[in-house]
């Protein structure tokens, strides 16, 4: 698919610019709720990006519309690239005020404390300046979020990248188990960006 999406070409003076990374984790189900309610408020444009195993659990066009793309591994590189042509994971880095990676599965928060970058989500946020407010929202089985190395992973994000992780919570997960692991409320998250950069609902 060819790509042409530019900062420069999409960002919109006086905008809150918010982008939403979904990653394989059941909770993705919930990005069309995200996305609606922030379009609710004044002055707010989203963008998606989508891990492929996220868009099992939404539709692309469940979200698309009033300016929203969702956006794929498919779409970082046109096949006709050449040297200068708009890349896709800088553009929305650059594009992006705030990130959220609502919900963060335990792979993905894997790859981002490590420095793996293989996808266009995990790409971006490698490029993301430090100064881009950054949220993660992790959702996983219990026994995933309570494994050492998820706790290591975790420490490594909010000590040394910086980021903000939130949750997960305790509640009866998708598997059957119960325990913590579950995506903090969508509306806590929705009120996060809302409180950060007061944000007024539309009349």
């Amino acid at each position: 698919m060819t790509t042409r999406f530019t900062a420069a070409a999409n960002r919109r003076e006086g905008y809150t610019h918010v982008l939403l990374i979904t990653t394989g984790s059941v909770a993705s189900v919930k990005a069309p709720l995200i996305v609606e309610d922030l379009l609710k408020y004044k002055d707010v444009s989203a963008q998606v990006v989508a891990t492929q195993p996220s868009l099992t659990f939404f539709k692309p066009e469940d979200v698309r519309g009033q300016g929203v793309s969702v956006w794929t591994d498919d779409d970082e590189w046109d096949p006709n690239y050449r040297v200068g042509d708009p890349i896709l994971h800088i553009e929305l880095r650059r594009w992006a005020d705030v990130v959220l990676i609502a919900p963060c599965s335990a792979n993905t928060l894997a790859k981002i404390a490590t420095g793996v970058c293989d996808n266009l989500a995990t790409s971006l946020l490698r490029a993301l300046a430090p100064t881009t407010p950054t949220y993660v929202y992790p959702a996983m089985n219990t026994l995933m979020y309570e494994h050492p190395l998820t706790v290591q992973h975790v420490r490594t994000i909010r000590e040394v990248i910086g980021y903000h992780v939130e949750g997960p919570v305790s509640k009866g997960l998708a598997c059957g188990d119960v325990g913590v692991g579950a995506m903090v409320e969508w509306r806590d998250i929705v009120a996060s960006v809302v409180e950060k950069f007061r944000l007024v609902k539309k009349s």
